[in-house]
């Protein structure tokens, strides 16, 4: 170890070692942490609050989390050295999660590392529309007649009788601890209480008595829990109106971009712990953010209704993933008990909520059931289907009849993941591509300097340099051409979307021949899935009413591009819908009406899952997807490129 000065060294007090504290300075920001010595830089820069781009989770091998160290010395491992040329290494460059601190350093993050400005889908089909309201935490006005010798029934029954008359329901249960303070509340408040009434799988339950009217104050909060992003909305449960929305990016990405690297780490590397907290953590900060604008109190709140991939269900709820990953694939659980919120740690109060939806299978979940749901798919007698493109491609297929669903591993690549200028959709990422007589025209996310190719600019730069004969069908680029954009580095070409005096960073942001081969693989893997399932069910793309696309990414989309490339069916655009952030709108509606939750517990228990690594079809269209659009162009016969 590199040794600091001598009140750092190591102190020795009875025997026992006293572990050297340094202080770590993160740029542009000006964000310090003071951490043990040993720390790496990637866990110093989750203590500050800073986040790295971080596809592998820690493991060393996708080169995203690149730091310089501009003040000090760390101690980097000796094969990280790989992913620097020596003018970079000379200038202090290293990778976060391979370099130990054993100084006071100060760490500049730059552009291409950063995470920041995120473009957060918190929009979905059906938002500001109430529809059926019946929520799962209603709160009731009680003016109960006082006890007589004529009329001496217990307390409870006396409230059981008048809900009845409410309500309908024959029997409520209560909570002990709201049991025990019941005789006082009434007496006190001369029997006139707010009862609220949360709807649970057994029927309904006493939640919480309060003193006087309160129901004018009940909200809920809906969680899309998403891999990328936690968005959350706040909703009033007596009109079904929003009151508002906030996103952030998810703490677990300084884990590992998906969901099978932050696997790895809580079933080894870290443990299971700072994973939950992290979202925990994301979801209680934006409630709060939530509640101080709209100066809702806490204690308001009665219900949370949560949705998101099997994964990070568990993640929220604390259970154990490691099975998910590895064959056969199996959840600790598909469907989740109804528990108080402040169970996982939610800073709410101790009588709320917290629904997490049900899901399908160890990667179709609760944000598919929730879209399902949502777009109303599971309503109407038309066929149609729903997909959500990430790091995963999740479709389903059916109508009011029958639903079936798989998952096709995506990769990261449509998130920016695995492409060697990639980002995410943040500030500085070239959105949108136009190529026309060699002429490259881009717009960029906040319409600043380019510093890197969010998903969508993926997808239309692979369109506009297959429509130009750049590259051919099979994604290589025609080395021959007499186009200055074009050079060949360590015999990979790539082609200059930005030139470096225009980038941010001084250096041009390209797309590279092994970026159009991981892209190809992507879009190919969805395709794929969407056609077997469609072989399985035996319908054709022509008997499908309706594509929903939902996420994100899919907002974002050029449709005709999409199809183009074959990434979507080649069907008439206007049946290919967007639908926001539906894992969000499926949260919302579940929220505000018991049927609609009920209708998630069906779609989870009705859908069938089609594992597609034992469908032998699925390799084989798999296979034929790897070309731009299709080894068989009759399935794209708009395609004219």
């Amino acid at each position: 170890p590199i040794r600091g000065t001598a009140d750092q060294d190591i102190e020795k007090s009875s025997g026992n070692r006293t572990m050297k504290k340094y202080s770590v300075n993160f740029l542009p920001g000006d964000r310090s942490v003071e951490v043990d010595e040993g720390t790496d830089i990637a866990e110093a820069a989750r203590q500050a609050d800073v986040f790295i781009n971080n596809l592998c989770g820690g493991e060393g091998v996708c080169g995203q989390c690149r730091v310089r160290v501009v003040k000090g010395r760390a101690e980097a491992e000796e094969q990280a050295r790989g992913f620097f040329s020596e003018e970079e290494l000379s200038q202090g460059y290293v990778l976060a999660c391979r370099t130990e601190i054993h100084d006071n350093l100060d760490i500049l993050i730059p552009a291409e590392s950063r995470v920041e400005d995120s473009q957060i889908m918190t929009r979905g089909e059906g938002e500001g529309a109430a529809g059926e309201l019946n929520p799962l935490v209603r709160k009731i006005f009680l003016e109960l007649p006082k006890p007589t010798l004529e009329d001496n029934s217990a307390d409870i029954d006396r409230i059981s009788r008048e809900l009845r008359k409410k309500i309908g329901w024959h029997t409520f249960d209560i909570r002990l601890n709201c049991l025990q303070n019941l005789s006082e509340k009434l007496r006190d408040n001369d029997w006139k209480v707010t009862v609220s009434v949360v709807k649970s799988e057994k029927g309904y339950r006493i939640q919480r008595v309060e003193p006087q009217d309160t129901t004018q104050r009940n909200y809920g909060v809906a969680v899309d829990v998403g891999t990328t992003t936690v968005v959350t909305r706040l909703v009033d449960l007596n009109t079904g109106a929003v009151l508002g929305v906030e996103g952030s990016l998810n703490r677990q990405a300084s884990y590992g971009e998906d969901v099978i690297s932050r696997m790895i780490y809580a079933c080894g590397k870290g443990g299971l712990h700072p994973l939950h907290e992290a979202v925990v953590e994301n979801i209680n900060e934006l409630i709060e953010k939530l509640v101080r604008q709209r100066e809702v109190s806490l204690e308001d709140i009665s219900a949370v209704v949560a949705a998101g991939n099997t994964t990070m269900s568990h993640f929220l709820l604390g259970l154990v993933p490691c099975s998910i990953r590895m064959e056969p694939y199996v959840p600790t659980a598909d469907v989740y008990p109804q528990i108080m919120a402040k169970e996982i740690g939610l800073r709410i109060n101790d009588t709320c909520i917290l629904e997490t939806l049900p899901g399908v299978a160890s990667y179709v979940g609760g944000d598919i059931v929730a879209g399902a749901m949502s777009c109303g798919m599971a309503d109407r007698e038309e066929v149609t289907g729903l997909i959500d493109i990430g790091t995963n491609g999740e479709i389903a297929i059916g109508n009011n009849s029958w639903l079936v669903c798989c998952s096709a591993s995506a990769g990261p690549a449509f998130e920016g993941g695995g492409t060697q200028c990639g980002m995410r959709a943040t500030r500085g990422a070239i959105e949108k591509i136009r190529i026309e007589n060699g002429r490259v025209e881009y717009r960029t996310i906040g319409n600043g300097p380019p510093r890197g190719i969010c998903g969508s600019g993926l997808i239309d730069a692979i369109y506009e340099l297959v429509k130009n004969g750049i590259i051919g069908a099979e994604g290589k680029f025609q080395r021959d051409l007499n186009d200055p954009r074009l050079a060949v580095e360590d015999n990979v070409p790539r082609y200059a979307i930005a030139p470096a005096d225009e980038a941010e960073s001084g250096q041009p942001v390209v797309i590279t021949e092994s970026d159009i081969a991981n892209l190809i693989k992507s879009k190919g893997a969805v395709f794929a899935a969407i056609k077997s399932l469609t072989d399985y069910i035996g319908v054709g793309f022509d008997q499908i009413d309706r594509f929903y696309v939902a996420g994100g990414f899919g907002s974002y989309l050029d449709i005709p591009k999409a199809v183009a490339i074959g990434l979507l069916p080649d069907i008439s655009h206007d049946r290919i819908q967007f639908i926001g952030n539906s894992s969000l709108s499926g949260a919302s509606k579940a929220l505000l009406s018991e049927n609609a939750f009920e209708k998630c517990v069906n779609i989870s228990r009705s859908m069938t899952n089609i594992e597609l690594t034992n469908y032998q079809p699925f390799m084989d269209d798999y296979i034929a997807a790897l070309f731009l659009p299709h080894t068989d162009r009759r399935l794209f016969p708009s395609v004219t490129y």
